[in-house]
């Protein structure tokens, strides 16, 4: 980010020019991941497309960067793990978006992945982002060791099932119909957004 003479970078400059060039680089990575095929799965991948380039905060990758610099993680590897869990946040919003669930029409500025498409389109988009997301963390190219592998897999799984955010979605839908308190609400939240916000961070030290 240029900064004009006499001037000093704060925080939120850095983390915003970090931010947007992890931005930029997923959305690359993303296009790179998920090309569309000439056959009848086209429309599943422009789904998938859809949702996953564009739009987003990107924190869960821009904490992976962060938590790898610490430990002198090459850049690259770093870039595929926080595509992993991106793919797996991005799953769960096109669920979670779904007339079953939340039912919104609209998702980072435009339609939601069942209003664009259709309401199977959009379950198949999101369970092909989530296996997408192991596929990509196995791959050697994202780390030569394969037990650093293993355990960035059992970590994401942790993180993205009942013990972690799919478990928080279902205390939000059983909130609907029960009154929390402050400790219940707390542990919904840490297990719907923290888990995954967690795995991030937990990824570089991996």
């Amino acid at each position: 980010m240029a900064v004009a003479e006499g001037e000093i970078d704060t925080g939120a400059d850095l983390v915003h020019a970090a931010q947007a060039d992890v931005a930029d680089a997923i959305d690359r990575l993303f296009d790179q991941l998920l090309p569309v095929p000439d056959d009848p799965r086209g429309r599943l991948y422009e789904a998938m497309r859809h949702a996953a380039i564009g739009g987003g905060k990107r924190l869960r990758p821009l904490l992976v960067r962060a938590a790898g610099d610490l430990y002198h993680v090459d850049r690259a590897p770093s870039l595929r793990v926080g595509a992993a869990v991106e793919a797996m946040h991005v799953y769960s919003l096109i669920h979670d978006d779904l007339p079953c669930m939340d039912d919104d029409d609209l998702r980072r500025g435009k339609p939601t992945v069942h209003r664009a498409f259709d309401e199977a389109t959009a379950v198949l988009a999101g369970d092909s982002l989530h296996a997408l997301a192991f596929e990509w963390l196995v791959d050697p190219a994202t780390h030569a060791d394969p037990f650093v592998r293993s355990e960035l897999i059992r970590e994401l799984a942790r993180a993205a099932g009942p013990a972690g955010m799919a478990g928080g979605q279902m205390m939000d839908l059983a909130a609907e119909t029960a009154q929390f308190d402050l400790p219940t609400v707390t542990r919904l939240q840490q297990l719907k957004t923290g888990a995954l916000i967690a795995f991030s961070v937990e990824a570089g030290a991996i």
